[in-house]
């Protein structure tokens, strides 16, 4: 299993608009092989900001990789410069490998 996460910081009073942002957009997710899962999930709220996540479960790293590579990662992401007023520098990508699952 690989877990693909990118952490935002948006703007306080933004959240609603980064919330509508993704639950509106067409990810295509579903159609790429060795997608499992995904999560948008807000963390706690700083002075300047809300701490956001984005987390997506895939099958293994070369899936994910592939993913990436894609026309529908090109498509998900097409307008993702226009949002950026939502949110404090860039997103912040971190990528992880499973080494133990408990279930």
């Amino acid at each position: 299993m690989y877990i693909a996460m990118n952490r935002f910081k948006v703007s306080n009073g933004s959240e609603a608009d980064f919330e509508t942002v993704w639950s509106t957009r067409d990810s295509h997710l579903q159609e790429v092989p060795g997608f499992v899962e995904f999560h948008l999930l807000k963390g706690p709220q700083r002075e300047d900001h809300v701490l956001y996540a984005s987390h997506t479960i895939w099958s293994d790293y070369t899936a994910f990789e592939a993913w990436t590579k894609s026309e529908a990662f090109r498509a998900a992401h097409r307008n993702a410069g226009g949002n950026k007023p939502l949110y404090l520098g860039h997103p912040e990508f971190e990528g992880f490998e499973a080494v133990q699952t408990v279930k």
